[in-house]
């Protein structure tokens, strides 16, 4: 950190961090918030301050940072009809638009999240059959995939003083993540061995798709970073293997890099929870920038992470989303572990995903201004 170098703007500020320039302040990201955790802290005062609760974009009243978010649309174009199959006191039975049936509790539900999750019955894609004939509901050249004002918007985007990132958080799942949506995680688990005509075929074509889906606005300007959401891992490790992940994933993997970054896009980032490191190698030889949210839970330590990947690797999120429930002293102490890898650069701090509601409003509100003191360089110092 330096406090003679002055960022002028954001997007700057990202930038330096994730090379290891110095800079004012490492930017301040967060994830977001469960419902009944907005339930919880509107009840301990937080309504008064009319926040926004879109925390990838910014919140002004903790000073997140801004970013920009093109909003491509990779899904399903028409969806699937989304109905309640069968409906109780307890639970729904329901279609999702994706094609999916599950099963859901109804008790517990705050603003549109669930207290569980959902129980899985059906999936749209058994067979190569299935699967064939389910992308003709992923025409890339949908005229809906591209905000309708995007060629309005270039002027602004080139001349941008923010982070400008292609797609919102999981508006493209990864290789793993489309295919455990489209044939769940049980069956997907065998086809790689049973069917890998069909796995093969199925991560070519959603290469394919999600290049071209985003290529009319990536050939007219470039972006800070594209996020590909996955989700490929547990507690316990990934799950499929490292030899798995090369011959099905890597190729395709490698080829998506290469476009993005031909085009002008400076990062390109890897979201998993649970515990990807067996498959990080792989990642990195594929050109991944970057790895987020390490989630603690999972033993994902970033200071280990930095010390065995090294600085090609950058690093968001790692923070324990489990100590801010335990108050100051222990929120102090977890931040102040994380002060070295903050001054060593190329990490951006955030919770390792969306805040429980254990976690009180004067809690959060300690952590967001001891962060900041973590930002700016000042936590060692006790300042």
């Amino acid at each position: 950190m330096s406090s003679e170098s002055v960022m002028i703007t954001s997007r700057e500020r990202f930038l330096a961090a994730m090379d290891y320039r110095p800079l004012d302040r490492v930017p301040n990201h967060e994830l977001g918030v469960w419902g009944q955790t907005i339930e919880r802290w509107n009840a301990e005062g937080a309504s008064q301050f009319a926040l926004k609760w879109d925390w990838f974009v910014k919140e002004d009243f903790f000073d997140l940072d801004y970013r920009e978010f093109i909003s491509v649309d990779w899904g399903m174009m028409p969806s699937f009809d989304a109905k309640v199959i069968e409906r109780t006191d307890r639970y729904e039975v329901i279609q999702h638009g994706n094609g999916i049936v599950t099963k859901a509790l109804i008790d517990g539900m705050k603003l549109g999240t669930r207290a569980s999750m959902d129980q899985y019955l059906r999936f749209p894609v058994e067979n190569i059959a299935d699967f064939r004939n389910l992308v003709k509901r992923y025409d890339a050249h949908a005229p809906k995939r591209l905000p309708p004002d995007w060629r309005e918007k270039l002027n602004g985007w080139r001349n941008r003083d923010h982070v400008l990132v292609m797609g919102r958080n999981c508006s493209c799942g990864g290789f793993y993540w489309r295919a455990r949506e489209w044939m769940g995680t049980e069956n997907l688990s065998l086809a790689w061995y049973d069917q890998p005509a069909l796995m093969h075929e199925m991560m070519e074509f959603y290469a394919d798709f999600t290049m071209e889906t985003c290529r009319p606005i990536l050939d007219e300007t470039d972006v800070e970073y594209f996020n590909l959401n996955e989700d490929l891992a547990m507690k316990n490790g990934p799950l499929l293997g490292p030899s798995t992940f090369k011959e099905f994933i890597y190729p395709h993997l490698k080829r998506m890099v290469e476009f993005f970054k031909s085009r002008g896009t400076r990062y390109f980032c890897l979201d998993s929870d649970g515990n990807p490191e067996p498959l990080i190698p792989l990642m990195m030889d594929a050109g991944v920038d970057c790895l987020w949210p390490l989630e603690r839970a999972s033993d994902v330590n970033p200071i280990a992470i930095r010390k065995k990947f090294g600085k090609t690797l950058r690093l968001w999120g790692g923070v324990d989303k489990r100590e801010l429930a335990k108050g100051p002293d222990a929120i102090d102490r977890h931040l102040r572990e994380l002060a070295p890898l903050v001054e060593d650069g190329g990490f951006i701090p955030a919770i390792d995903h969306t805040v429980p509601p254990d976690v009180s409003w004067d809690n959060f509100c300690h952590y967001m201004k001891r962060k900041r003191a973590l930002l700016e360089g000042r936590l060692r110092t006790g300042l």
